[in-house]
């Protein structure tokens, strides 16, 4: 669950991050906001599914797990 959120909140920063540089793909913060969370939601799941990276059934999560859910919210919002 942590690991959701955690891609979430980097989707949208990554969404974000790639409007400001990409100026012709800038939609406006708002909707690079709600752009950047989808795809960091199913880039974070897709890629989680494909490593294995995930919090573990107890939730917590180690500094790897951390890693990898913002890389890979960011990576999923910014495309």
């Amino acid at each position: 669950m942590l690991g959701t959120i955690i891609s979430l909140l980097s989707g949208a920063v990554g969404g974000n991050v790639i409007g400001k540089v990409l100026g012709g793909l800038n939609q406006g913060t708002l909707i690079n906001s709600i752009c950047g969370i989808v795809g960091g939601g199913l880039g974070g799941q897709l890629i989680g599914m494909l490593t294995g990276i995930d919090a573990g059934p107890s939730g917590s999560m180690d500094i790897g797990s951390l890693v990898g859910s913002v890389a890979s919210g960011g990576v999923g919002g910014g495309v």
